[in-house]
C-alpha cells in the first residue's frame, strides 16, 4: 500500500485530474461543433424514423445553440476513455499493487461498455419514440422542438452508456474484497429488483418496452460480472 497523501496533496491531484479531463472534453467539443452536422442527423435519424417528419425549430437562435449543445455532446463522448482514465489514476494511489493492476484494464472494459451502451440506445430510441407516440395516434399530430427531442435523445443514449457501467463497479468491489461471486449469485433476485428499478430510473420515456430493452442486458451483465468474478479474481 502506498504511503497516505496529505489533504492537500488530493486536492491538487483531484484539480489536476478535472483540468485533463476538461481539456479532454473541449477539444472533443471543437471536433463535434466542426461535425456537428452529421451527428445531427446521426441523432435525428431516430426520429424521422419513427414519425417520417422532420423536426422544428420554434425560435432564430436554436439551430445556433442547438450545434453548441451537439457539440458538446460528441465531446464528451469522445473524451469519455480520457474522463475515465482520469478517475482510475485517482483513486489509483489508494489501491494496492495487485489492485492497480486492474485500472488500465478496467478502463478500456469502461470505455467499451460505455460505447455498446450508447449504441444499444440508439437503436433502442426508435422503438420508445414509436411507443410514446402512439398515445396520441390519431388525436395529436407529433411536432416537436428540436432542441427538446435533443435534451430528450441525449439523456436516452447517456442513461444507457451509465447504466452499462455498474458491472465494472461491481468487478472493482470484488477487486477490493468487498463483495464476492458467491454473494452475487445468492443475491440474484435482489439483483433483478433493482436491474428493474434502477432502468426505471434511467429510462426518461418511462414506457414499459424501453425499460425491459434497458434492463435485460444490465441483468445479463449482472451474470456476465459473476462469471467475471470468479474466473478471473478467483473469488
Amino acid at each position: 500500500m502506498t504511503a497516505r497523501m496529505p489533504l492537500m496533496s488530493h486536492l491538487v491531484e483531484l484539480r489536476s485530474r478535472i483540468i485533463k479531463a476538461i481539456v479532454a472534453v473541449a477539444i472533443g467539443s471543437v471536433v463535434g461543433v466542426i461535425f456537428y452536422r452529421r451527428i445531427l442527423e446521426v441523432l435525428a435519424e431516430p426520429y424521422v424514423n419513427a414519425t417520417d417528419q422532420q423536426l422544428a425549430f420554434f425560435q432564430p437562435t436554436e439551430p445556433f445553440s442547438l450545434a453548441l449543445r451537439v457539440g458538446l455532446f460528441g465531446g464528451t463522448i469522445l473524451a469519455s476513455p480520457v474522463i475515465i482514465y482520469q478517475v482510475w489514476r485517482f483513486v489509483g494511489p489508494a489501491l494496492t499493487q495487485r489492485e492497480r493492476r486492474y485500472v488500465y484494464p478496467l478502463s478500456g472494459v469502461m470505455a467499451l461498455l460505455f460505447a455498446a451502451g450508447i449504441v444499444l440506445g440508439y437503436y433502442t430510441l426508435p422503438l420508445a419514440l414509436r411507443v410514446l407516440f402512439s398515445f396520441g395516434e390519431g388525436i395529436l399530430e407529433e411536432t416537436v422542438g428540436v432542441n427538446f427531442y435533443f435534451s430528450f435523445a441525449m439523456r436516452f443514449l447517456l442513461a444507457f452508456g451509465a447504466a452499462f457501467q455498474f458491472p465494472v463497479f461491481l468487478f472493482a468491489a470484488a477487486a477490493l474484497g468487498i463483495v464476492s461471486s458467491q454473494a452475487l449469485r445468492r443475491q440474484r433476485r435482489w439483483a433483478v429488483v433493482f436491474v428493474v428499478f434502477a432502468a426505471a430510473l434511467m429510462t426518461p420515456g418511462g414506457d414499459p418496452l424501453t425499460l425491459m430493452m434497458l434492463a435485460t442486458p444490465m441483468y445479463l451483465l449482472y451474470e456476465l460480472s459473476i462469471l467475471s468474478i470468479r474466473y478471473i479474481l478467483r473469488r
